[in-house]
């Protein structure tokens, strides 16, 4: 049908004029924002967890914000850690 390509319409093949996409859930500004909702949930499971080691009656139920401080740790950290390289990466870009 529509498969008419003038020469000089064509993509360049090259990659170093291409900038990256990155979806909008994977942006800067909503890693930013998953890692300031998420720390106040890190706080939440630490007084979980303080809570439950001071009365015996909840030691048993320890390992659910111990679980909690650490999934969440975890995103923190995951995220963090590609920011970092998003960083790194755009900076070492600049000096070509």
């Amino acid at each position: 049908m529509f498969y008419i390509i003038e020469a000089g319409m064509q993509l360049d093949d090259s990659p170093l004029y291409r900038k990256t996409i990155i979806p909008w859930y994977d942006s800067e500004t909503a890693c930013l924002l998953v890692v300031v909702i998420i720390f106040p949930v890190v706080i939440f499971a630490l007084c979980g967890i303080k809570v439950a080691d001071e009365h015996a009656q909840y030691q048993s139920f320890v390992w659910l914000p111990v679980l909690l401080a650490i999934l969440a740790s975890w995103v923190i950290v995951s995220i963090t850690f590609r920011l970092i390289k998003r960083f790194l990466l755009r900076y070492s870009r600049k000096d070509i």
